[in-house]
């Protein structure tokens, strides 16, 4: 092999655990290998967390490597008790279609589908809807000493909270170290990588490798992306961020990068980017020596939304952002102004308003909340700081009509430079 896939790995702090670290690198560079991750179907898109396993198997692909993205349909009905303090609600077989098709689809934004070593999406439900549960206990569940289940961290941690461990959950841990087993019989998979909380369920499938079919397995876990305080990266006061545009949009994903904290910055260009050592070391630099330009925010800001949104999305998003610092507001739909401007104070009124002569933009600034008064609205129009869409206002008389919206229904008024105001028709 050509690229030393462990090495990369390695310098970005991507590794965490592996069961043979030394043996593992030289078998990595002896050949072309198959491996796999899997991903949870709980919603019909991934989201920021689903990034390291993602990206995992795109390192690997670019590599050389063949890449198996596993979907859980089968333990996706059940749960994965790792890292989570109470049982989750289970979904009906038609919610799971449905997340699939989704997931399916925002993995070809990473994965190449037809190159040689092309990636190939496969759903356990597949093999483990022909079970019936007698069958599978006498095949696989014979496999499994309870005592080893029992001392996996996961389980642990579980049995000793409030909430206690299920036996459908207990069982978890089978199905996913079946899928290990399926994915080395069917395509030959010998590496599993995931992240550090599943450490427990990737031993438990090489070691059911090993005593079904005497295959030697490997794993590899990489860090959990998190901040630098330990808590989730991906999550806001809004909630979580997704990877689909329909529930996180370019710009909302791109303003998330925009705003990482220093301190986080270098870990997320290691791990979430394709840039060269070299690069990430001089945007080390650039924080430490002008932390102010925010180069390495603006850098992975770049890197992802193009990576998940493609170069359109990331068009969108910069201009967004140039939209909520000023530039002049055109070619942006109402759906895309709500998402720019959704902390900011709004104002519903009659599309009527706008016929005739048109609304006053005095009683608008004032509806809006960007003037207490009507005389407020005039001293600030006549001192040059209100702004129709961006664009400069100089007339205490001038009046808003249907030339005037954005979209279909809105018009964006600023007082000052950042006191923002939306009228919606």
């Amino acid at each position: 092999m050509n690229f030393d896939i462990f090495a990369d790995l390695t310098w970005r702090g991507l590794i965490h655990q592996t069961t043979d670290e030394a043996h593992l690198r030289t078998w990595l560079n002896e050949g072309s290998r198959t491996v796999y991750a899997g991903f949870d179907p709980t919603a019909d898109s991934l989201h920021v967390g689903s990034l390291m396993p993602l990206l995992y198997l795109r390192r690997f692909q670019r590599a050389g490597h063949k890449p198996v993205a596993l979907v859980g349909g089968a333990t996706g009905m059940i749960g994965d008790p790792s890292g989570k303090s109470q049982e989750r609600n289970l979904l009906s077989s038609e919610q799971l279609d449905h997340n699939l098709a989704g997931i399916r689809r925002q993995m070809e934004s990473f994965l190449d589908f037809s190159s040689a070593n092309n990636a190939v999406v496969v759903n356990n439900f597949d093999w483990m809807s022909g079970f019936s549960y007698l069958h599978f206990l006498r095949d696989v569940g014979k496999n499994f000493p309870v005592n080893v289940m029992l001392s996996k961290d996961s389980v642990k941690a579980r049995l000793e909270s409030e909430a206690g461990l299920s036996y459908t959950e207990f069982s978890y841990m089978l199905l996913q170290a079946y899928d290990f087993v399926t994915l080395h019989d069917q395509y030959g998979c010998q590496l599993q990588v995931g992240g550090s909380d599943q450490w427990g369920n990737i031993t438990a499938g090489i070691d059911l490798g090993r005593r079904m079919r005497g295959a030697q397995l490997y794993g590899i876990t990489c860090p959990l992306l998190t901040k630098a305080d330990g808590s989730k990266m991906g999550k806001t006061e809004s909630g979580t961020i997704w990877l689909s545009a329909d529930r996180t949009s370019p710009y909302e994903f791109y303003q998330y990068w925009i705003r990482v904290a220093d301190e986080d910055a270098g870990r997320c260009l290691r791990f979430l980017t394709e840039l060269s050592q070299d690069e990430v070391a001089a945007l080390d630099e650039a924080r430490t020596s002008a932390p102010e330009k925010r180069e390495s925010q603006k850098r992975l800001a770049e890197e992802l939304t193009r990576l998940v949104h493609g170069d359109e999305g990331l068009q969108i998003a910069r201009r967004a952002t140039d939209v909520f610092f000023g530039a002049e507001i055109s070619e942006l739909t109402d759906n895309q102004l709500s998402q720019i401007f959704k902390d900011v104070a709004s104002s519903q009124q009659s599309r009527s308003e706008l016929d005739g002569e048109g609304q006053s933009l005095i009683d608008a600034l004032v509806s809006t909340g960007l003037a207490k008064s009507k005389g407020d609205a005039r001293r600030a129009i006549t001192q040059g700081g209100v702004y129709i869409n961006n664009r400069r206002v100089d007339s205490v008389d001038r009046r808003l009509t249907p030339t005037d919206l954005v979209g279909t229904s809105t018009i964006v008024l600023r007082s000052g430079k950042k006191n923002y105001g939306l009228l919606r028709f």
